[in-house]
């Protein structure tokens, strides 16, 4: 007979083993990412730059130029990934992303408009309208999808629907052949081409806000994931719950997409990723999907940069040829487990 203390012991010394390896190997392909570029670096500068010795121009490469764009993948890749977690789970689907609210549909209208109707735009300006557009994005999905509370499938059609509508608004925009349309689409593809610490520190603390009550908010989800029912009769109360980490999803895609462009699939495959690495508990799954999506944007990244040197590729389009494939297989593995239940 089996002893559920010894499982839950065992599970857990299971998860630590697979975070343990993902911040491995999230480290070294930090390394690696601050040593390879156009002007290759050795490991050994590459450590002594992060410990603040060695030649000031390497040092300067190492933390100027390199450093921002790699935290900056990072970041974005978890937080796209959490909002991935917390997508599938208000949606009960398994195929949802955070494309699927509206947020990132709406973030990419907003930035094009200031692209395309604007001949001078400050960062601060195209920031502000991407975070604007995708908050009022959110907020459209969410009026249209209420009525006596929120319907998991209400929620998905309203999502599509609100981001087909501002990717049409993007088409027609574009059509318009303004002479800025080449940078709207460098940023409609995700490019983390050219960013540096300004980009970093807004992602960042948007990150430390909104992370910690996510995970914090673990064991009411597990909760949930068991009825609506039994979450009510154990005190939960749902839609207070549902709209706020509706609300950390927002802000998290919001802040991601403002920062690097609109990246599709990493919010899809990182939460799957991390299922069959750690298992379905919230309070596992959600550092491990921040690692898995990290790691995946990063490689992303460097692939897009390493691939047909001097040109260099979004991290997007990279993100979106491996993403591709693997939304085939879940939404073929879904159809082969809906006829074996039928």
């Amino acid at each position: 007979m089996n002893n559920p203390a010894r499982k839950t012991k065992r599970r857990r010394g299971q998860s630590a083993v697979v975070l343990c390896a993902l911040f491995a190997c999230l480290f070294v392909l930090i390394v690696l990412n601050l040593a390879i570029g156009d002007e290759n670096i050795g490991l050994w500068d590459v450590l002594k730059s992060l410990a603040g010795q060695g030649d000031a121009g390497v040092r300067f490469l190492v933390m100027e130029f390199r450093m921002p764009r790699i935290l900056l993948a990072v970041l974005a890749g978890g937080a796209l990934s959490i909002a991935g977690v917390v997508a599938q789970f208000l949606m009960k689907n398994p195929l949802a992303a955070p494309d699927t609210l509206g947020i990132t549909g709406g973030a990419g209208l907003g930035a094009v408009i200031v692209t395309v109707l604007f001949s001078q735009q400050s960062p601060l300006l195209l920031t502000g309208a991407a975070f604007s557009g995708s908050v009022l994005a959110a907020i459209l999905v969410y009026l249209l999808a209420y009525r006596n509370g929120i319907s998991p499938v209400r929620l998905a059609l309203v999502g599509i629907a609100v981001n087909a509508f501002c990717h049409s608004g993007i088409q027609l925009l574009i059509s318009r052949g303004s002479p800025n349309v080449n940078s709207a689409l460098i940023w409609l593809n995700g490019s983390l081409w050219g960013r540096g610490w300004q980009d970093v520190l807004p992602l960042f603390i948007w990150c430390c806000l909104v992370i910690p009550p996510i995970w914090l908010a673990a064991k009411p989800l597990d909760i949930i994931k068991s009825g609506d029912g039994i979450a009510v009769g154990l005190g939960i109360r749902l839609e207070r719950t549902r709209f706020l980490l509706l609300a950390g999803a927002v802000l998290l895609t919001a802040a991601a997409v403002t920062a690097v462009g609109t990246i599709g699939f990493i919010g899809l495959m990182a939460p799957h990723i991390a299922r069959k690495l750690a298992g379905a508990e919230t309070k596992i799954l959600i550092p491990v999907a921040a690692l898995v999506g990290g790691i995946v944007l990063l490689i992303a990244d460097a692939a897009g940069r390493g691939l047909v040197p001097p040109l260099e590729i979004p991290a997007g389009l990279i993100a979106a040829v491996i993403g591709g494939p693997y939304f085939i297989y879940l939404l073929r593995r879904e159809e082969h487990k809906k006829r074996r239940h039928a």
